[in-house]
C-alpha cells in the first residue's frame, strides 16, 4: 500500500483473522519484480485469464509471479496453489496514472493461460448492476485480504493470507482525515481497534459480501505512512469508477 506525505502505499492486514483454504478464492499475490529489486503486492483474479491490481505495483515492473489458490505463500507444495510468471508484456497500467496524487490506481494483469475454477480459485464478481455511487457502500461491512505485514514493528511480509472486515466509511468523514489527497473515485475503509491493511498488501481486493456472491468493490491503495495501528482510515481505488476502463480491456483482449 502506498503511503501518501504522511501517507504511504498498504503493506500488510494489520491485527487481521488467518484465513482457510477456500474463504477468499479470488486472492492473488503477485511477487513483482522492477529488474534488480521485487515487491509484494496483492491482486483479485476477476477473470479466467484477468487480476486487477494497483497501479503503484506495477509501474516499473518487468514482470512477476502470479500466486493463485494460496495460504501460505512459502509452501510451493501447498495443495491447490499455482504459480504463473507473466511477462512485461502482459501488464497493462492505467494510462493517467498519477504516482503525486495517486490518482487512477488501477492496473490489470493478463494471465497467459486460461485458469480453471475450483474450491481455492474462483474470480470475485464485477459490481456490474450498481450506479457506481461511492453512497452505495456507506457503512457496509467489506473484507480487505492479503499477506501484508502482520503489525508496525513486522519487516516482512505475512507468510500466511489475513483479513480484516470493518465498515466503509462515509465520504464526509473521511474527508475529515484526507482532505483534498481523497477524491470520489476512492473508497475509505474505518480501522478502528488497529485492524487494517499496510504494507505488502497494496493492489489487494476490498470485497462485499451480497447475497453470498462477493463483490469486489476497492483495490488496496494507500494509508498513512506513520503507522497502520493507529486508526488513520486506509484508501482504495474504487472499482465502480473504473468499469468501464476494466471492461473495455478485457472485451478487446479476450
Amino acid at each position: 500500500m502506498l503511503y501518501v506525505t504522511g501517507a504511504n502505499f498498504a503493506d500488510r492486514i494489520t491485527n487481521g483473522e488467518l484465513a482457510v483454504a477456500g474463504q477468499f478464492p479470488y486472492q492473488v499475490g503477485l511477487n513483482v519484480s522492477y529488474g534488480n529489486t521485487s515487491t509484494w503486492c496483492g491482486g483479485t483474479l476477476i477473470a479466467h485469464r484477468w487480476v486487477l491490481t494497483a497501479a503503484h505495483c506495477m509501474d516499473g515492473a518487468v514482470g512477476a509471479t502470479v500466486y493463485l489458490g494460496a495460504i501460505n505463500i512459502t509452501d510451493s507444495d501447498e495443495p491447490g496453489q499455482q504459480r504463473i510468471q507473466v511477462e512485461q508484456s502482459r501488464i497493462i497500467v492505467h494510462a493517467n496514472w498519477t504516482l503525486s496524487t495517486v490518482a487512477n490506481d488501477i492496473s490489470l494483469i493478463e494471465l497467459p493461460t486460461h485458469v480453471e475454477y475450483n474450491d481455492r480459485v474462483r474470480a470475485a464478481h464485477l459490481p456490474r448492476g450498481l450506479n457506481g455511487s461511492y453512497s452505495d457502500y456507506e457503512h457496509k461491512t467489506a473484507f480487505a485480504s492479503g499477506w501484508g505485514r502482520e503489525s508496525d514493528s513486522s519487516i516482512s511480509v505475512s507468510p500466511t493470507l489475513r483479513y480484516v472486515a470493518m465498515p466503509v466509511m462515509p465520504y464526509s468523514r473521511c474527508r475529515m482525515y484526507w482532505g483534498g489527497s481523497l477524491s470520489e473515485k476512492m473508497i475509505c475503509m474505518s480501522t478502528t481497534s488497529g485492524k487494517s491493511t499496510c504494507h505488502g498488501d497494496s493492489g489487494g481486493p476490498l470485497v462485499n459480501k451480497e447475497d453470498d456472491v462477493d463483490y469486489i468493490i476497492g483495490i488496496t491503495s494507500f494509508g498513512l505512512s506513520m503507522g497502520c495501528e493507529i486508526g488513520f482510515p486506509t484508501i482504495f481505488t474504487r472499482v465502480t469508477s473504473y468499469l468501464d476502463w476494466i471492461w473495455t480491456h478485457i472485451s478487446t483482449l479476450e
